[in-house]
């Protein structure tokens, strides 16, 4: 059987990307991505827990990022998990896990767009808009519902 490597986060960024080119004009942006979890413990308080991720973007939507991405931009990134190791100026072995984006849905409202659309951009660079408001199924992912920031998930089936 063959593995599988697939990581979905829905999150906000924590500082703008950070993009670079490499050899052959190449582009590569980097940010780290908050996603946080809503739950009530045993004694009914809401508690708030959140996981910082480094994302790395590739050519096109490194590009796509630097355009229109900034510190607390709301976004979908779809993709995989790589582990790198190097060794440090003192010899130490050093590690980082990264998500390697291959899918990016920008879920920010556009200030250039009066009627609230979004634009969707896959790794192949392809760009379409559709109406994916807070609470509606994105276009080209069904059954993923965004819920309003702050909306506690106190009504998740499991």
């Amino acid at each position: 059987m063959r593995g599988v490597n697939k990581v979905i986060l829905i999150g906000n960024l924590g500082r703008d990307p950070d993009v670079q080119f490499l050899e052959g004009n190449i582009a590569v942006a980097k940010f780290s991505l908050a996603t946080t979890e809503t739950f009530k413990d045993r004694a009914g308080k809401l508690i708030s827990q959140t996981e910082w991720h480094t994302v790395v973007l590739w050519r096109g939507l490194a590009e796509l990022a630097q355009k229109y991405l900034h510190k607390g931009s709301l976004v979908y990134i779809e993709g995989r998990l790589r582990t790198r190791s190097w060794e440090d100026k003192e010899g130490n072995k050093k590690f980082a896990t990264e998500v390697v984006g291959d899918n990016l849905v920008m879920l920010d409202k556009r200030m250039d767009v009066g009627n609230g659309d979004h634009a969707v951009h896959h790794g192949s660079g392809s760009s379409t808009s559709g109406q994916q408001g807070p609470g509606h199924h994105g276009e080209g992912y069904p059954g993923i519902e965004i819920p309003p920031m702050g909306e506690a998930a106190d009504d998740l089936p499991f």
